[in-house]
């Protein structure tokens, strides 16, 4: 553990990898205020959110931000080595969450997940249940899925995506040549296939897409204007898989924001965004985690 002016750095350990997590002070004035525990995107280092987080404090909510496996303070760093994919993604979610437990207890918890980390966020609840959290807020997330793109954009998302997977598969690891930064073979081959299909891959036996369908959970979902990655629609489609949850969907603007947004800089002008995930904390009714 070693703490900085801004938060506490702290550590996860699991089977093959070490996560660093992130822990901001208590906001001023808010005992027991509820906790967002924030998953980035592919290949952004959990520091980036920075300001997002100095915004949910400001909005009265207790922060922690990881960093996914092989990024930022997490290792191991991507290589040939490197297996893992969507399944360990999920399964680091709930390590990191039974590592929170004596910060979490008594305190409704959010997963805020920003594109691949949202995605994660859903998988975990997908596979492991939802006892652990009371709410789930997507900003800047989607299916990546190239039909859900607007024409004429939607037919060079296709080649791009599966270029990416098939570099990886020859070189063992994806070098982050432009896009996501440096990613195991396996992180990238299941993005690509949801990419191709508009489905996750069934991942440790189960049916995910079935298993996201049964998620009884609020969520908050947010997209961003002029979002290259994720746009609109790719939120809409993603929220479509969600059958049982208590979906409120939105969107941010630029008006909102008074700056240019896009698929990162959002942070940078994240307090709308902030506020609106403090007013979702205070709608979930109590706890609905078993005691």
């Amino acid at each position: 553990m070693s703490a900085t002016g801004e938060y506490t750095q702290e550590f996860v350990d699991v089977e093959g990898a070490r996560l660093g997590v992130q822990v901001y002070p208590e906001p001023d004035g808010a005992a027991d205020a509820p906790v967002v525990v924030i998953w980035p995107a592919m290949g952004v280092r959990a520091r980036y959110y920075r300001p997002f987080a100095a915004a949910l404090r400001a909005a009265g909510l207790a922060v922690v931000v990881a960093d996914l496996r092989g990024t930022g303070a997490s290792t191991p760093a991507p290589s040939r080595a490197c297996r893992y994919g969507y399944v360990e993604l999920a399964a680091d979610v709930g390590a990191v969450l039974a590592a929170l437990k004596p910060l979490l207890d008594g305190r409704p918890t959010i997963l805020l997940g920003h594109s691949l980390g949202g995605q994660a966020a859903l998988l975990h609840l997908a596979l492991h249940g939802t006892d652990a959290v009371d709410g789930v807020a997507l900003v800047a997330v989607g299916v990546p899925y190239w039909r859900g793109y607007p024409a004429p954009r939607r037919y060079g998302v296709l080649p791009y995506t599966q270029g990416i997977a098939a570099t990886a598969r020859l070189l063992g690891v994806w070098p982050g040549w432009g896009f996501g930064g440096r990613q195991a073979r396996g992180v990238i081959r299941d993005w690509a296939y949801t990419a191709r299909t508009g489905r996750f891959p069934t991942l440790d036996g189960v049916d995910v897409e079935a298993a996201l369908r049964t998620l009884d959970v609020p969520v908050l979902a947010v997209s961003v204007d002029d979002d290259q990655y994720t746009p609109h629609a790719t939120l809409d489609q993603l929220c479509g898989k969600l059958a049982a949850a208590t979906v409120a969907r939105e969107r941010y603007t630029a008006v909102q924001a008074g700056a240019p947004l896009d698929h990162f800089v959002w942070v940078r002008a994240s307090a709308p965004v902030a506020a609106r995930v403090a007013a979702f904390a205070a709608g979930l009714s109590g706890s609905r985690r078993p005691g």
